[in-house]
């Protein structure tokens, strides 16, 4: 029993002795926290490519009447989206610091500064300042949001939230993978000791006999001045002793090839493959990366909007939405052929192009229509042929041509007969 008791006190010693060496090194047992989360690199390099993406794309005010889809773009909320937020972020910044919380610590938040039923300001309010004071009741869920011990409606702010169970609190990427990211982190912090010690191997010196407290001082000093100073290649270990190795070298390790898969592994994490980080992706590896991980990140920042910042009489005909056509002007050559193709095909005018274009427009209200083209209207069942300029009735054929066309026809028969 008493030997026990010894071995138990034994591993406990041990066990502290590691965690001290451990903490002295750099590296983590716990959790790891946003900071040391983002000094992964491809943590760093995906949160920011998701982020500044979907910072850059426009989002705009519709409202939809009876079929018509019309664009709200003097509305103020158009404006603090996209412009200034009248809060020290700008709506770039305000909306990549959403997408940042959203992604890592899964929710972000925005205070909405309201006059009357005027939205005034956006304020970001980082997830770190805020907690939920939510009720006991798993379906007639209320909550109170507190910044600071000062609490607030829900209605108040806008919610971003990741995998949420009740719509204010979410699940962020560093909590769900923390695994993979705290093996990233420490294999970072270990190669750092290896630079800052000179690639030097750790490890324990033994000694066949009892040494002096001075000879252990002198000795401890020689060997830190190894590991602090590159100068010092050499420590001189006397009769009886002798160095062992406690860890395996770099190479032994594979760290080059550890850090590639933890990237690889982290980029999946993100929905991100890793040739767009590497800049050689192809048109189709964008588009569908585009559609998986942007696509629905968009989609959930609309649903917030919409919740959020929409009276409760606008909710029926209004509706927020990102305008993804800008993603496109980064290709000129793209870019015009689109607009050659929805001029020739009537979907937009000569100066929407202009003005998507920031240019001045030419006053030229008109859609180009082809006289190759046969127009059909649907309620009157009737077809029209700008060529000939006749109109016939389908449930009437050979009946019901305009007078104008008859007209047409008779001027270009006489023309035939002259000829």
């Amino acid at each position: 029993m008493k030997q026990w008791k010894e071995f138990r006190q034994y591993q406990k010693e041990e066990r502290a002795t590691l965690e001290e060496l451990l903490l002295s090194a750099g590296i983590i047992t716990g959790d790891i926290t946003k900071q040391e989360a983002l000094s992964i690199p491809a943590v760093s390099a995906c949160t920011d490519l998701i982020s500044d993406t979907i910072a850059s794309i426009p989002v705009y005010l519709y409202k939809a009447d009876n079929g018509k889809v019309t664009k709200m773009e003097s509305d103020d909320r158009v404006k603090l989206l996209n412009d200034d937020t009248k809060d020290t972020l700008d709506a770039f910044q305000f909306k990549k610091a959403l997408v940042e919380d959203y992604l890592l610590a899964g929710s972000g938040y925005s205070y909405i500064e309201r006059k009357r039923n005027k939205v005034k300001s956006l304020h970001f309010v980082s997830n770190s300042n805020v907690s939920v004071n939510m009720n006991a009741d798993p379906i007639h869920k209320s909550y109170d949001i507190l910044v600071n011990g000062e609490t607030y409606r829900d209605f108040q702010f806008i919610k971003l939230t990741r995998k949420s169970k009740d719509g204010v609190t979410g699940t962020g990427i560093i909590k769900e993978n923390n695994k993979i990211l705290s093996v990233a982190y420490n294999s970072l912090i270990f190669e750092e000791v290896l630079v800052k010690t000179g690639g030097n191997k750790k490890g324990f010196l033994k000694s066949q006999g009892k040494l002096s407290k001075e000879a252990i001082e002198e000795l401890k000093q020689a060997w830190n001045n190894l590991y602090k100073n590159n100068s010092e290649n050499v420590v001189v270990l006397n009769n009886g002793l002798d160095f062992q190795e406690a860890s395996n070298t770099s190479v032994e390790m594979q760290l080059n090839e550890q850090k590639k898969t933890n990237s690889m592994e982290i980029c999946k994490i993100f929905l991100t493959p890793h040739s767009i980080l590497e800049g050689i992706a192809t048109e189709d590896v964008y588009n569908n990366w585009f559609k998986n991980c942007i696509v629905p990140k968009l989609k959930a920042i609309e649903t917030a909007l919409n919740k959020d910042l929409l009276l409760p009489s606008e909710k029926e005909s209004f509706y927020f939405a990102f305008d993804t056509s800008e993603l496109i002007k980064g290709d000129m050559e793209k870019r015009f052929r689109a607009y050659e193709i929805a001029a020739k095909n009537g979907i937009m005018q000569i100066d929407e192009i202009r003005y998507r274009e920031n240019l001045e427009p030419l006053e030229l209200n008109f859609i180009k229509l082809g006289l190759q083209d046969v127009l059909y209207n649907p309620q009157t069942k009737e077809i029209y042929t700008p060529n000939t300029n006749k109109s016939t009735n389908m449930e009437k054929p050979g009946v019901g041509a305009s007078e104008g066309g008859e007209d047409n026809a008779n001027r270009d028969s006489g023309e035939s007969g002259t000829t």
